[in-house]
């Protein structure tokens, strides 16, 4: 068993040329929109600086946590998924008589959890997709109300994969075995993880603002352009090739994972649009003032984390 009070000092040099990165490239991005709205104050930025803002609050608390006591990472995680999961349910509609069947969901949030802390990935991996989508159902009809229970079914076990299952990936990732050679480990799968998803997100973001012409699905996320798109899946793929050393992948490997990841990082954010605009909020909660929800800044990891994981998992253990 781990020991949780055991503070797990960084002491490879990569990792700190990554955090040294990602907060270079946070400040630079932060000065920069600065001195374009000082020098054009009409410049529409506030999506760009509340982006910005979070991802600052994201990576000091994955960095500081990862870093120093690898073990807070779980609880940090978790408690992401926490969030997460309650700002969607309270905007799905639920009935009162699915409130038991919610309180069990939420119980299932740490054994997830825990089961990714110990490593144990038989049960990690069926827990939520097997286990919970056949208990879950059966705590719906016995509470006897039968209107309305099919879309309860479906939303509650849609919500519990998004948030809870898709997120703790990343915490999965701290417990994957060592492997001779790679000294990074799980804290350097997990930064790298991290920074690509913020980086893509930023990237996709400031193409289509620059170059942004042809909508992608105007329908539902009017901003989303292949300009930014294809400039988007370039530069995150190119960056992932220079931080290739946070990963026991080869170069080819590298490449095409680092492009899954701005290509799921792209579906995950549409997809949370889609749910958005269906419900018709512009976020999910005001969690975080001025920025909206919790799940409205890490929407792209709920979808990059299973598949960076996956990826990682089959081709290097």
């Amino acid at each position: 068993m781990k020991d949780i009070f055991h503070l797990k000092f960084l002491d490879n040099n990569d990792l700190l040329i990554v955090v040294a990165l990602i907060f270079g490239i946070l400040t630079f991005a932060s000065l920069l929109f600065y001195v374009i709205g000082k020098i054009n104050p009409n410049a529409k930025l506030q999506e760009l600086k509340a982006r910005t803002k979070s991802w600052w609050v994201m990576a000091s608390i994955f960095i500081g946590a990862t870093i120093f006591n690898t073990n807070i990472s779980y609880i940090a995680i978790a408690f992401l998924s926490f969030v997460a999961f309650r700002e969607l349910y309270s905007l799905l509609g639920f009935r009162q008589s699915d409130r038991r069947a919610i309180f069990w969901a939420f119980v299932s949030i740490p054994v997830q959890y825990y089961l990714a802390y110990i490593g144990w990935y038989g049960a990690f991996i069926i827990f939520i997709p097997v286990v919970m989508f056949l208990l879950l159902p059966l705590r719906l009809v016995l509470k006897g109300d039968t209107s309305g229970i099919t879309k309860s079914m479906s939303l509650l076990q849609w919500t519990l994969m998004l948030t809870v299952f898709g997120l703790s990936h990343m915490a999965y990732l701290l417990s994957l075995p060592d492997i001779e050679g790679f000294n990074a480990g799980g804290r350097g799968l997990l930064l790298f993880l991290v920074f690509l998803t913020e980086i893509n997100d930023v990237m996709q973001f400031t193409w289509g603002k620059l170059f942004g012409k042809y909508k992608v699905i105007p329908k539902v996320s009017p901003n989303k352009t292949w300009e930014g798109l294809i400039g988007g899946l370039i530069c995150t793929t190119g960056i992932g090739f220079l931080l290739a050393f946070l990963t026991p992948l080869n170069t080819y490997q590298v490449l095409f994972v680092s492009f899954m990841v701005a290509l799921a990082g792209f579906i995950g954010d549409i997809v949370m649009s889609s749910i958005k605009r269906d419900i018709g909020v512009k976020d999910t909660s005001s969690i975080i003032p001025g920025h909206g929800g919790v799940l409205d800044r890490i929407d792209s990891l709920a979808y990059t984390a299973p598949t960076f994981f996956h990826l990682v998992y089959y081709i290097a253990y």
